[in-house]
């Protein structure tokens, strides 16, 4: 895939019909509010948002997406960008803030950033740990990316590597594609005490660095307010514009994200919110069980998981009651 926006074609005329007037604005600067559909407006498909390339931009407007693939390919669109080059988005802020990264949920005030690829890097890892300290997630669309780096932990001594990174491939194996939970377990099923090689991707960055070296970020950090309604971007299935998640949905999602972390090494506020609304309404573990294969088969989880799931949500409900 192309990397960057360096190297732009000269002589080719970029559409700029989604483009807003005199709405550039410098990384840090207060961005425009977001705008949304007129009232009345029933379909999730004709809500209006604005959006930035982080690294610096005029203001898009985008719309017309039911989903995270479809929403990258509508940014790109704005921008002239290929839907490649967009590794993930971050909402109301330019930086590489893993607590503001746009998930299953957009605030319908919500301005949206899109980080795209800057610097490919490449890196030789001596595993000299089972846990590498490394949590991955993936927007969705084809990217997996660093979510968090443990900090004292291996990767955390090596400083090239950062949160945000594009894993590109691993040991040569082109990577780019794969989801999340493939991405980890490729990682963690590196033999110990050999060398492995890491291709990253790093966010193209503004003209300034954006920020020091993070170790990434929780869910808790990341609530938005309340009383607005969402959008809710689904895997399968159009949007739908809902309300804020309920306190306790909002606790049991982020359970299972720790859950997620500690079983596969991924995060993912999207599939979290997915298989606590699968358990919805299921009275034990093996009908949620079966619901969760029904829904989510791919992923294959261990029954250790699925029973440590239904603990964690039914024991957040029962709290509640």
């Amino acid at each position: 895939m192309p990397l960057g926006l360096g190297n732009k074609k000269k002589g080719k005329a970029k559409d700029t019909s989604k483009l807003v007037d005199s709405e550039a604005v410098a990384p840090g600067a207060t961005p425009p509010a977001a705008a949304v559909a007129p009232a009345g407006a029933g379909s999730a498909s004709r809500l209006q948002f604005h959006a930035q390339l982080a690294h610096g931009s005029p203001t898009g407007r985008v719309e017309g997406f039911g989903n995270a693939r479809e929403l990258y390919a509508k940014v790109a669109e704005a921008f002239g960008i290929a839907p490649g080059e967009i590794m993930f988005c971050t909402l109301n802020t330019h930086k590489v803030d893993m607590d503001k990264l746009l998930g299953a949920q957009i605030g319908l005030e919500d301005f949206i950033f899109a980080h795209v690829k800057g610097k490919r890097k490449e890196v030789e890892v001596l595993k000299s740990d089972d846990m590498l300290g490394l949590t991955v997630t993936d927007n969705g669309a084809g990217c997996a990316f660093i979510k968090r780096i443990k900090e004292g932990s291996l990767m955390d001594q090596i400083k090239i590597i950062c949160v945000g990174d594009h894993i590109e491939s691993i040991n040569g194996k082109d990577v780019s594609d794969c989801r999340h939970y493939e991405v980890a377990k490729m990682l963690k099923d590196l033999e110990k005490g050999r060398m492995f090689k890491l291709q990253l991707i790093e966010p193209r960055k503004a003209f300034e660095e954006i920020e020091p070296r993070s170790t990434g970020g929780t869910l808790t950090a990341a609530k938005i307010s309340r009383g607005r309604e969402t959008l809710r971007l689904r895997t399968k299935g159009p949007a739908t514009v809902e309300e804020m998640p309920s306190e306790v949905e909002e606790k049991a999602i982020k359970k299972v994200d720790e859950l997620l972390e500690t079983y596969m090494g991924i995060r993912d506020i999207e599939l979290a919110a997915t298989m606590v609304e699968a358990g919805r309404d299921k009275k034990n573990p093996d009908e949620f069980a079966v619901a969760l294969d029904e829904t989510l088969g791919d992923f294959a989880f261990p029954d250790e998981f699925v029973f440590d799931h239904w603990g964690a949500v039914h024991g957040v409900k029962l709290f509640h009651l």
